[in-house]
Formats: C-alpha cells, sequence, structure tokens
C-alpha cells in the first residue's frame, strides 16, 4: 500500500464530498455578519490593550501614579480578565454562547465609559479590572462561537485567521490612534471605543446563532467556580504585589501557600464531581496542554516587553506618544498584512512547525533590544525588533489558538477558548509584575539615565528567558508530533470527526 498524499493524510476520516464546508462553498451574508460581530469585538480588546500601554506615561502624570502604581493599570484588567476567564469559558458552554458574549459587551462599553471619566487613579484601576472581567467572558464565548460554527480544518482555520487579523488590525491602529487621542487627552482613549461597542452590540443581538445551552441534571460546579477562581485571582494579586510586600515576606509566602491550597482544593473537586467547571482529561491532549504553555509565555513576554519599551521611549528617550506609536507599529502592520493568509499556511505547514519558528522570532527581537543605550537610534534599536516581532506573532498567536481548540468536543469549545485565554493573561500578570520589580530593583528608584538603563536590561533578560521557555515547550511539541507521525505520512494539526460530525456553518447559523 502507497503512503496517502498530505491532502489525504489531513482530510482525516471526513472526506470533503461526505462533509462539505464553509470553505468550499459561498459563506452567506449572515456567515459573514456573525464573523464580523464577533471579530469587532476581538478588534476592540486589542485596540484597548495598545491604547492603554502608549498611554501610560500620560496616565501616570495626570493621576500622579508611581511605575509601581501604574502598573496596576495594566494588572488591574489582566487580574479581572485572567481570574474569571475559565468561570467565563465554561459560562459560555453553559449558559449559551450568544447570551454571555451579548451581557459582556454591554458591560465592557460601560467600563469602557466609566474609565474615561474618573479621576482618580483607584477608580480608573477599578474601572480596568471591570473590562477585564468583561472581557473574560467575550473573548472564550467569541471563540467557542467561531470554533463550533466552522468545522476543523481548513474552515476553521480561515476563520481564525481573519478573526486574528483583526486582532493585530486593532492592536496596530490602537498604537496610532492613542498617539493622537493622548495628544488631546489620555481619557478619549477609554471614551472612543464605547460607540463602537454599542453600535456591535446592536448587530450582535441580530446575527449571533442561537445555539443551544448545554444541559446538565447535576447542576453546576459552584465549588470549582469558587476554588478556581479563587486561585487564580489570589496568585496573580500576590505576585502582583510581592514588589512592595517583598518576595519573601510573610505576607507574600502565605498569600501563595493559600493560593496553592486553592488550586489543590480546586483540582480535588474537579476530579470528584460528575459536572466540573474544567475537565482535567482535556490536558490528556499533548496538543492543547503545550499550547497553554506556549500561550502563557508568548503573551507574558510580551506584556514585559511592551511595558519596558513604553518607559524607555517616552521617559529615557523623551519620545511623545504619537512617536512611540507610530515606533511600534510595523510589528502589528506586519501581523495584520500577514494574517489574511495565515489560515493557509497553517494548513500547509502544521502548528508544531509554525510554533518554534514564531517562538524563535520573538526571542531574537527581544534579544536585539538588549543593545538599549540613552543614544539608541529608531532604525539601529527599534525597527529590527519591530519586525522580528511581527514575524513571530504572525505566525505563533493563530497558530496557538488552533493548537489549543483542535481535537476538543463542541460541547468544550468554551472551555479550551478559556484555557488559553487564562493562559496569556496569567502569564502576562506574572511576566508583568516580576519584570516591574526588576525595573524597580535593578533603577533603585533612580531617574537618571543610567540608573534607569540599570532597571531595563536585567528586565528584558528576563523576558528574554521566558520566550526562550515558549521555545523549547513548541520545540519539544515538534519532535513528539514528528516522532508520532508514521512513516510516508503528513502530520495533521487536527483531528476530524467522523463525516457529518458537525454541521456545515450556514446549517448551524439556521438553526437561530
Amino acid at each position: 500500500m502507497t503512503a496517502p498524499s498530505r491532502s489525504d493524510a489531513t482530510s482525516g476520516l471526513s472526506k470533503p464530498s461526505d462533509h462539505p464546508s464553509p470553505l468550499d462553498q459561498h459563506w452567506t451574508p449572515l456567515l459573514w455578519g456573525t464573523l464580523v460581530v464577533l471579530c469587532t469585538a476581538m478588534f476592540l480588546d486589542a485596540l484597548d490593550v495598545s491604547m492603554v500601554g502608549v498611554a501610560l506615561p500620560s496616565i501616570g502624570t495626570d493621576l500622579n501614579l508611581s511605575t509601581s502604581a501604574l502598573q496596576w493599570v495594566v494588572s488591574g484588567y489582566v487580574l479581572g480578565y485572567g481570574g474569571l476567564l475559565l468561570l467565563g469559558g465554561r459560562a459560555a458552554d453553559l449558559l449559551g454562547r450568544r447570551r454571555v458574549f451579548l451581557v459582556a459587551l454591554a458591560v465592557f462599553a460601560a467600563a469602557s465609559l466609566l474609565g474615561g471619566l474618573v479621576d482618580n487613579g483607584g477608580l480608573l484601576i477599578g474601572a480596568r479590572f471591570l473590562k477585564g472581567v468583561s472581557a473574560a467572558f467575550t473573548a472564550p464565548a467569541a471563540l467557542s462561537i467561531i470554533t463550533t460554527t466552522f468545522p476543523e480544518g481548513p474552515a476553521r482555520n480561515r476563520a481564525l485567521s481573519i478573526f486574528t487579523t483583526c486582532g493585530a488590525s486593532g492592536f496596530s491602529l490602537g498604537l496610532v490612534l492613542s498617539g493622537l487621542l493622548t495628544s488631546a487627552g489620555w481619557r478619549w482613549t477609554f471614551l472612543m471605543p464605547v460607540p463602537v461597542a454599542l453600535l456591535a452590540l446592536v448587530f450582535a443581538a441580530r446575527v449571533l446563532p442561537r445555539q443551544p445551552r448545554e444541559q446538565h441534571s447535576g447542576g453546576y460546579d459552584v465549588a470549582g467556580a469558587v476554588t478556581g477562581t479563587a486561585s487564580v485571582l489570589l496568585l496573580v494579586f500576590t505576585v502582583t504585589e510581592a514588589q512592595g510586600a517583598g518576595w519573601l515576606g510573610l505576607r507574600t509566602v502565605g498569600s501563595l501557600v493559600v493560593a496553592a491550597l486553592l488550586a489543590a482544593s480546586f483540582i480535588l473537586i474537579e476530579l470528584r464531581t460528575a459536572h466540573p467547571l474544567v475537565r482535567l482529561g482535556i490536558f490528556r491532549n499533548g496538543g492543547v496542554a503545550r499550547a497553554n504553555l506556549v500561550a502563557g509565555t508568548l503573551m507574558g513576554s510580551y506584556a514585559g516587553f511592551q511595558f519596558i519599551v513604553t518607559l524607555y521611549l517616552q521617559r529615557l528617550l523623551g519620545w511623545s506618544a504619537l512617536e512611540m506609536a507610530f515606533g511600534l507599529l510595523p510589528a502589528g502592520a506586519l501581523v495584520a498584512l500577514s494574517a489574511t493568509r495565515m489560515g493557509a499556511v497553517v494548513d500547509r505547514f502544521g502548528t508544531s512547525r509554525l510554533l518554534p519558528i514564531g517562538t524563535l522570532a520573538l526571542l531574537l527581537g527581544y534579544a536585539l533590544f538588549l543593545r538599549l543605550d540613552e543614544h539608541s537610534g529608531y532604525l539601529a534599536l527599534v525597527l529590527p525588533s519591530m519586525i522580528l516581532l511581527g514575524v513571530g506573532f504572525a505566525l505563533a498567536f493563530p497558530s496557538v489558538n488552533i493548537a489549543a481548540t483542535n481535537g476538543v468536543a463542541d460541547e468544550e469549545q468554551g472551555l479550551a477558548s478559556g484555557l488559553v485565554n487564562t493562559a496569556m493573561q496569567v502569564g502576562s500578570a506574572i511576566v508583568l509584575a516580576v519584570v516591574t520589580a526588576v525595573i524597580t530593583a535593578g533603577s533603585g528608584g533612580g531617574h537618571s539615565a543610567r540608573e534607569q538603563l540599570d532597571g531595563y536590561r536585567p528586565a528584558l533578560l528576563l523576558v528574554a528567558g521566558v520566550a526562550l521557555l515558549g521555545l523549547l515547550v513548541a520545540a519539544a511539541g515538534a519532535v513528539i508530533d514528528r516522532r508520532r507521525a508514521p512513516v510516508g505520512f503528513a502530520v495533521p494539526d487536527y483531528d476530524y470527526a467522523p463525516a457529518g460530525a458537525d454541521a456545515p456553518a450556514q446549517e448551524v447559523l439556521s438553526k437561530r
């Protein structure tokens, strides 16, 4: 028997003639409308992250916030996002993805309005926390609607690549808009997304498919929700506060012990309950487990890097917010321009090949920035790193989302989406907290150029170390997948269900 071709090897058990996908058919206006609404939520989330990042120095000056307090403008969002993502993902499965998405999007609009009106640092951080909570429900709901509407393989990869494109475009546009809006006042970076979110909410109510909720005769896993959410929230909060309380202080150590006990309780509850918040067996899928690890290092390293670069360019080199926005733009622009083709690229090469290449590009970008000094120029320092980061994210970000949801049943897509987003946000919070502590310790609280550089360089080394960890995990996954593949067979990155197991996207939408 001859070995099948790549097209046969990656088509699984379902043949195109038996199981047509939306990629092989004309996507209806309703299907496109659904995708546009979901992409708008992704766009707004990425827009918000980049706009606030560029506006941080202006916010700190206006509200008289120190570097450690300024970190909370970012960490407050991450705390709400990372702490409640598992609950948000499972809520999408149990309460209905459409319902969860609509409510959370409305909360996002309200929190954005609140953030633009407050005049106190504590209230601003509270608004950011509330916005993070809303994102904890919109993100997994949106991703799981896509993964349950589009069958695994080319159709889903194409939809996810468009989804990623909107995120990259939002981040890139946010950089430019933040530079322009911050010049008029940083509050506009919070107020601008409000009308867009409200408009998206109106259209979402009309076009999103009404999908049946998962039925559970045994009720909800309340104990698991409480212990799981509390453990993540306490872990993120403790690491973030450790800078002021001391890493070996009694409060820090005690909080870490309590977080560990809560996590252990959560695991025991999930193993014993009939309907767990997180079915731990999902991690038997090695691709899902590795994707979550890579996701944590991917976003963690970038969150730390962006914080360092923001302070370095604006505080040490004296760049304006607009100059910084255009300086960082090439990275987001590369992702946005390439993401429309990333679905086809993933189909051709597979996530197990693309993830190591993408994480390597990120590592090189961070390493190049170690050459920073008080007279660094854009072409010599910033641009090469931005190009490498753009290439890295273009390859790694869609690949990690695809790998984290492939091979997962439809009724657990919300869980899988919540897990990968949790990994990203918890990774961001922990790395950002440690980076802030390293900057403060290295500079000794000084404001001279030399003292600031003494804080930035070791923080960049930490960021590069986190990226290296992600590269090692991604490379190990590539080796494992290669060894498992039969001789003469291509290595597919997804497993199709038997023919007819998934309805075409148009059929799903017709059951509104």
